[in-house]
């Protein structure tokens, strides 16, 4: 059986069709949004949540840790599958899996379910993630493609973090307690896994000739991609940049209410400075980095986000300072991250491996930055004081830092 890519691909500048973009990367972002949503909503929840299943700090570590290890593996292999099969079917099933689990977190009654809950969450959201970058970046202007995964990719936080908690806080003064709030975030996902059926185009990862999909012997292997340099790199550094942004959203919510002596709501306001923040960041950087290059605009990037991380370790600042500060870490390290999953693998590898390529390096990344270190740092905060939080962010900062200008390499562009 023969599968022939679509028109929908972009292989040069002549295919792009300016009215698929705007609906593909458009509806691609708001399912990244709810990623981030059904991801991230549990922390703000998490004070509530601790006391009604009686949790501490290790268990939110763990709970985070879980999600993103699958979300890790999913990443990985289904990166994989979206290149033999095609990202389409890949990005509806999954959808409709991570909107039906959400809704089910609702229902944990203690540590084990809830841990098992977001476990198969995560695993569902992390098969989103490859496929829903290689769609974007096939229905873009290859002249802009940082621009547009950055806009497809700040939707998570956007939603998840900056939003995320005003959105838990509001709900939580209209349904009868925060189990319900899961029921609730998890309805616009069916609807969106709907929309992506009939709208995204069926693929092959970008491939210029047709696969053979029952045996697919050209299909790429992990091998293959890490044959290249960047990479291994790109790994290495989404590892030091998840470990820092993710030790932040999972732990910044008790280290403001437990240690600064925030009240709720004032976390809720403080917190969203890194969803924010994200946002602009995932816009601004990627953009940048279409005209300064990939790797001169990350390395600055984490400078910057090490800089003000020192800040909130050693400077004692107000909720405002703390807010700004938070929004500047979260732009330059989520910058740095949509670089190096979108522009920076594309540019990297052959485009029949590209989703291979990205879920390795989201993958992988995600596995020991996201699902180890959180959990660390979790356990350290047990047994050091939660105030040891920002000491973690700012050491796997200052890491990528070094992996960034010592072992990535600027690729070569292709139009």
């Amino acid at each position: 059986m023969q599968v022939t890519p679509t028109s929908g691909g972009n292989s040069d500048e002549g295919n792009w069709d300016r009215s698929y973009e705007l609906k593909a990367v458009s509806l691609l972002a708001i399912g990244f949004g709810l990623v981030g949503l059904d991801r991230f909503i549990i922390a703000p929840l998490f004070p509530l949540i601790a006391e009604d299943l009686g949790l501490g700090y290790q268990d939110l570590g763990l709970v985070s840790g879980a999600l993103a290890l699958t979300w890790g593996l999913a990443s990985l292999f289904l990166g994989n599958l979206a290149d033999r099969i095609g990202y389409r079917r890949v990005l509806v099933t999954t959808t409709i899996l991570f909107s039906a689990l959400v809704a089910m977190s609702g229902l944990a009654t203690g540590l084990v379910t809830l841990l098992l809950i977001r476990a198969l969450m995560g695993f569902a959201e992390g098969g989103f993630v490859p496929a829903s970058i290689v769609a974007t970046i096939d229905a873009s202007k290859p002249s802009r493609i940082g621009l547009t995964v950055g806009i497809q990719q700040m939707a998570a936080p956007l939603i998840g973090l900056g939003l995320g908690p005003l959105i838990a806080i509001g709900l939580l003064r209209v349904v009868p307690s925060w189990e319900w709030v899961f029921a609730v975030i998890a309805i616009p996902g069916f609807v969106v896994a709907w929309l992506m059926a009939r709208t995204i185009r069926q693929q092959l990862s970008a491939r210029a000739e047709s696969v053979e999909v029952e045996t697919a012997p050209g299909a790429p292997t992990f091998g293959d991609a890490l044959k290249y340099r960047n990479v291994i790199f790109a790994t290495l550094g989404m590892l030091c940049f998840l470990a820092s942004l993710h030790t932040l959203s999972a732990l910044m919510p008790n280290y403001l209410t437990d240690y600064i002596g925030l009240s709720i709501d004032e976390m809720g306001v403080v917190l969203s400075g890194l969803g924010l923040g994200s946002v602009v960041g995932m816009i601004v950087i990627p953009g940048l980095s279409d005209r300064m290059g990939r790797k001169r605009v990350m390395a600055v990037s984490m400078a910057v986000a090490a800089l003000a991380l020192t800040g909130i370790t050693f400077a004692g600042v107000g909720q405002l300072g703390l807010a700004l500060l938070l929004a500047v870490v979260a732009a330059m390290i989520s910058g740095a991250v949509v670089i190096n999953i979108g522009p920076l693998m594309r540019e990297s590898v052959p485009p029949a491996m590209t989703a291979t390529a990205t879920g390795i390096v989201a993958g992988l990344g995600e596995i020991f930055g996201g699902a180890v270190t959180p959990a660390l740092a979790g356990a350290i905060a047990d047994a050091q004081g939660i105030q040891t939080v920002p000491y973690v962010s700012l050491t796997a900062a200052v890491l990528g830092v070094f992996v960034v200008v010592f072992g990535i390499r600027e690729p070569v562009r292709r139009s």
